[in-house]
């Protein structure tokens, strides 16, 4: 009887593979636990849903904006520093009236004392989140699509054009 094994290159190979899968896995891991480095108002709905546990998932920022709270399900999962600053507005589109700001929430802390809220955006966990368009720093981000990803633009002008342009292609 004939004994069969593997080859030394077949081996080698395996090594290999092995070793190139380890190391996607361990920069992809990397990535992910880095909030600075994962989240924009690009990426904010995405980041937002990774929270795949939660039912709604809420950014929420006080005072300045320096300092934002990740809320699943209103209990505090995370801290994101330095993310947004006060020069953040949030507006909702109106097709009557174009863009109108939105009225800052009323929240109250675990003291039950109401805190000035800088900028909130909240998301369920089929993906449907606040209906606003954010303009930051020169940048304009809409959060009105539903399945889609958050589009950017470079003004508000520019936001409000592409709205008008879709409700008229969707009257035809």
């Amino acid at each position: 009887m004939q004994k069969r094994a593997f080859s030394l290159i077949e081996l080698l190979i395996v090594i290999v593979i092995i070793g190139v899968v380890y190391t996607l896995a361990i920069t992809n891991m990397n990535k992910l636990s880095d909030p600075k480095e994962k989240l924009t108002l690009l990426t904010l709905k995405e980041y937002l849903l990774s929270f795949s546990d939660a039912k709604r998932v809420k950014l929420l920022c006080l005072d300045d904006c320096s300092n934002c709270d990740i809320l699943a399900d209103n209990e505090k999962v995370a801290n994101v520093e330095d993310f947004l600053d006060e020069s953040v507005k949030s507006y909702r589109y109106e097709s009557a009236y174009g863009t109108v700001e939105k009225q800052k929430e009323v929240y109250f802390n675990l003291d039950n004392v109401q805190e000035r809220v800088c900028f909130s955006y909240e998301i369920d966990k089929s993906g449907v989140g606040d209906q606003v368009i954010i303009a930051f720093k020169n940048r304009v981000y809409d959060f009105t699509p539903y399945l889609t990803q958050t589009l950017q633009y470079d003004s508000l002008e520019e936001a409000v054009r592409f709205k008008r342009e879709l409700e008229e292609e969707v009257k035809r």
